[in-house]
């Protein structure tokens, strides 16, 4: 027997009968051979974390746009923390830990470069909109290894698509990531916003940090366990009433008072100008796009479509770079 065998076996010895098993997947789009080492959705957390899409994550912005100071929240880190959040609650039910941590390592692949402000406006002037959750299976599909994408589970795919709030994954390890992926932005976002100096731990609203807690750690720690104890043992991932509300209460008071503060959004509106600029500069130039990206439409995808991949894989930093690069007059010099 191989190890990888062993493994499934196991998960069939000790995971709750509610847990996704990696021998019961709904499998690949492509067939593949077996790996005699790693299960299916360990696999799928592997090709996700050595993806080009992954790595670009630590220079693309959660909520401040273009920070000075290094301890503030990258799209990067976030997605670490989302995952950590997961796989501790998914162990604690018994579920497929591997799947959890591969959906929450792919959930972000298909942000923009400057956050949900790049989303936005690249819905607005793409002829096909666009929607983060729906580029990072686009990028799992199709636009990772030079157009062959990265032949994923469905499972994984699923859960990535279906992290957004209106959401709804087919297994409880997509659930899993759906929840902590809110638990994690909501208190790492009040964490950057203090350091920032929005706000102080005591200004939060009373009503939800009674229920939910009166410090980053102590929230953590309530709704995980909270969680924990009301999806133990069901068919469904469950925060008590009281807490859900809470949350809900507090992430829509982070919408008012931090995610539309003009402190964090103080750039936004230029950022935005930059996207749109090269959006129309590389409509009417396709011939500057990168090779891989010139394939595509070779082979058959909208020109349109390519050039809002190009521009939503960019990093904050690259996006800056390439407008200078376009329409930012060099300084001559005779020396």
């Amino acid at each position: 027997m191989n190890v990888r065998e062993s493994l499934e076996n196991l998960e069939r010895e000790t995971l709750s009968p509610y847990a996704s098993l990696s021998a019961e997947t709904r499998g690949r789009e492509r067939k593949e051979p077996l790996c005699d080492i790693r299960p299916e959705y360990q696999r799928d957390r592997d090709r996700i974390l050595h993806c080009k899409a992954f790595r670009r994550l630590k220079h693309k912005t959660q909520v401040f746009l273009a920070p000075e100071g290094d301890h503030y929240r990258t799209r990067l880190t976030h997605t670490l923390e989302v995952a950590q959040i997961a796989r501790t609650i998914a162990k604690s039910l018994r579920l497929n830990e591997s799947l959890t941590e591969a959906i929450a390592m792919g959930h972000d692949l298909g942000h923009t470069p400057f956050g949900h402000s790049g989303e936005y406006i690249l819905n607005q002037i793409c002829e096909d909109g666009f929607t983060h959750y729906e580029q990072s299976v686009r990028i799992v599909e199709i636009l990772e290894k030079d157009g062959k994408g990265l032949n994923l589970t469905w499972e994984v795919k699923d859960g990535i698509l279906n992290h957004r709030t209106a959401g709804r994954p087919s297994t409880l390890e997509g659930a899993i990531v759906r929840l902590s992926d809110k638990i994690a932005y909501i208190n790492h976002d009040i964490d950057d916003a203090i350091r920032a100096r929005m706000f102080v731990e005591e200004e939060l609203p009373a009503g939800y940090t009674d229920v939910l807690g009166h410090s980053v750690r102590e929230r953590l720690n309530r709704m995980i366990h909270d969680i924990i104890r009301n999806s133990m043992d069901k068919p469904q991932i469950l925060m008590s009433t009281g807490m859900e509300e809470a949350m809900k209460g507090l992430r829509q008071w982070m919408f008012e008072h931090v995610y539309k503060n003009d402190i964090p959004k103080a750039e936004e509106s230029k950022a935005q100008e930059m996207i749109a600029r090269l959006y129309e500069y590389y409509m009417k130039h396709v011939d500057q796009l990168p090779m891989e990206y010139v394939l595509l439409m070779v082979n058959g995808e909208k020109k349109s479509r390519v050039v809002c991949d190009y521009i939503a894989g960019m990093s904050d930093i690259y996006a800056i770079d390439q407008f200078e690069a376009l329409f930012v007059p060099k300084r001559w010099n005779i020396y």
